[in-house]
C-alpha cells in the first residue's frame, strides 16, 4: 500500500509494553531512494532524546488509528545508541545500531535491503557479545545518503532554467519502504496544482542552493495531471515521466 509520508508525521509509536513518543522525521537513502529509519521524538519518557527506529521494527506495516506499532521494548530503545539530530548519520553509527539489534546490514549486498532482504526479519535479538556481529559490515566511513525527508519540503524544484514548484510530500510504499514519488506543488500557492514526479526523474538534489534538479522540461511538468494523496491504491496515477 502506498502512503504519505506527511501524513504519518507526529502519529504514535507504540510497542511492546508503553508508548515510546511519535513520529518526527523520517531519514531516507537519497541513491537507492528508500526510507531507512524513522525518527522518533521520546520526549515523554526519555527527556526529548530522538532515536532512530528501522523499518525491521515494524513488521508488517500497520496504523492503528492515531498509532503505528513497533516491536520493540523500552528497555531496547533506551539502550539503543543515542544520535545528535544536529549531525549526519555516519556508517559508524550504522554499524552501531546493526550491531545492537542484531539486523543485516542493508548496504551488504547490494539489492535494497541487503543479501537479508525485507520485509518478513525475525524479532530483533540484543547482541551481547562483540564477536556476534556480523562479519561483512562496511567499515570504509563512506557516508550513507541519509537526509531528512522534513528538511526536503519546500525546496525548489528545478527544470532546466525554470522553477516550476516546489516539494510538499513523498510517497513510499509500506511494503519495503521504497520512495515511489516525490510530490511537488506547481505554480503559483493560490493557483498552482500538486503532481508526482518518480525519483528515476530526478537527477540531483543540491542541499546548499535546497533545490531538486529533474531530467524533466517544464512544459512536461506543467503538463502533468495533478495528483491527490488519497485513494490507496495510486499506484495506477499518472506520474510526470512515466510510461503511458
Amino acid at each position: 500500500m502506498l502512503r504519505s509520508v506527511k501524513e504519518l508525521y507526529g502519529k504514535k509509536l507504540g510497542e511492546t509494553d508503553a508508548d515510546i513518543g511519535h513520529v518526527k522525521d523520517f531519514y531516507f537513502d537519497d541513491q537507492d531512494w528508500v526510507i531507512r529509519y524513522v525518527v522518533a521524538d521520546t520526549a515523554s519518557w526519555l527527556k526529548g532524546r530522538l532515536v532512530l527506529i528501522s523499518p525491521h521494527a515494524f513488521g508488517d506495516f500497520s496504523v492503528h488509528g492515531d498509532c503505528l506499532p513497533v516491536n520493540l521494548s523500552r528497555k531496547q530503545i533506551e539502550n539503543s545508541p543515542s544520535i545528535d539530530d544536529h549531525k549526519p548519520v555516519s556508517r559508524q553509527y550504522e554499524e552501531e545500531y546493526y550491531r545492537y539489534y542484531g539486523w543485516p546490514a542493508y548496504w551488504d549486498g547490494g539489492a535494497m535491503w541487503g543479501v537479508g532482504g525485507f520485509p518478513g526479519m525475525p524479532q530483533p535479538q540484543l547482541l551481547v557479545d562483540e564477536a556476534a556481529a556480523p562479519a561483512s559490515l562496511s567499515r570504509d566511513g563512506n557516508d550513507p545518503h541519509l537526509r531528512s525527508m522534513r528538511n526536503l519540503e519546500g525546496y525548489h524544484i528545478q527544470a532546466g532554467d525554470d522553477e516550476i514548484g516546489h516539494v510538499t510530500d513523498f510517497i513510499m510504499d509500506d511494503k519495503n519502504w521504497a520512495v515511489w514519488y516525490l510530490l511537488a506543488k506547481t505554480g503559483h500557492w493560490y493557483a498552482g496544482k500538486e503532481i508526482a514526479i518518480l525519483p528515476a526523474n530526478i537527477d540531483r538534489i543540491s542541499y546548499e542552493d535546497s533545490k531538486v534538479f529533474v531530467k524533466l522540461t517544464k512544459e512536461a511538468i506543467m503538463a502533468s495531471p495533478e495528483y491527490h494523496v488519497p485513494p490507496p491504491d495510486i499506484a495506477r496515477h499518472e506520474t510526470v515521466g512515466s510510461p503511458v
